[in-house]
């Protein structure tokens, strides 16, 4: 998200690199993630299981757009839930705003105005009391998890359809559990061939986890003959909080080294091929 930061550390001719929270596609909202050589490389690991795959950033803004427009020509409200800072920037950056109004809660709007001072391109948004009912009902309402079941809601209508943008809707169930019609796997943190490329681009011998699935990463890293260990940070837990007991990954299916192999058939230099805030 705009602002994210790498730190970069050299002593003795040695270097360290803190990656802090990172994805490796590129969405037009901030500078994307560059890869910095280092002899050790500390990674987070939020989504780092094989289950965990992105679409790409076209795939998720045609599956978001038809999903509004289908809502649109109902007559009916799209209200997407996300966190306020990054993930909704990130929407209104990439939806047809052809479709119709969009409609952005409180909380979101102050971080639009960051954004466009930094020159990131978004659409028109609305408050909800600017626009009329028939406005509003083929509105798509950009709002962050918090909102869900509070008054402001239900101003869209009984018959509003409504989504969660998260990675953690990769996984079976979780939209259920949510309780929404609707789940869109989008998140600001590298996903599983994402933590792979970004690894391997690094050249660490020396990778140090934190932040998220941290043994399973570890001993994949560690079968491919780095030097990997778990490290204790002082991150905080807002991608854990957000996803509660609600959103906990199923375990994977069948043994996880059978299912480590099979995520990542081809390997180079150690590591494969293969390269998410109210």
């Amino acid at each position: 998200m705009l602002g994210s930061a790498q730190v970069r550390l050299e002593h003795a001719g040695r270097v360290w690199v803190a990656s802090g929270d990172y994805k490796t596609e590129a969405d037009g909202t901030c500078t994307p993630f560059e890869p910095v050589r280092c002899d050790t490389f500390i990674t987070e690991s939020t989504f780092g299981l094989p289950v965990y795959r992105w679409p790409t950033q076209a795939v998720l803004f045609d599956e978001i757009n038809t999903w509004w427009r289908r809502n649109a020509d109902e007559g009916r409200a799209s209200v997407l839930l996300c966190y306020a800072f990054g993930k909704a920037q990130r929407v209104l950056h990439g939806v047809d705003a052809g479709i119709g109004p969009i409609v952005v809660h409180g909380a979101v709007e102050p971080l639009n105005a960051v954004y466009r001072a930094a020159g990131v391109a978004l659409p028109p948004t609305h408050r909800v009391t600017e626009l009329d009912k028939t406005a509003l009902q083929r509105a798509l309402v950009v709002a962050p998890p918090s909102a869900q079941g509070t008054p402001w809601m239900k101003r869209f209508g009984a018959d509003a359809v409504d989504a969660f943008a998260s990675g953690w809707m990769q996984v079976r169930g979780n939209r259920r559990r949510r309780s929404v019609d609707q789940g869109f796997v989008m998140s600001d943190h590298a996903d599983w061939p994402g933590l792979m490329s970004a690894i391997k681009a690094t050249g660490a011998e020396h990778v140090r986890v934190t932040h998220g699935s941290v043994p399973v990463l570890v001993r994949w890293l560690t079968e491919q003959g780095l030097d990997a260990q778990a490290f204790e940070t002082e991150y905080g837990d807002e991608d854990v909080a957000d996803s509660a007991a609600s959103v906990r990954p199923e375990p994977v299916e069948g043994s996880a080294a059978e299912g480590l192999r099979q995520a990542q058939p081809d390997r180079v230099g150690g590591l494969s091929d293969d390269g998410e805030q109210p």
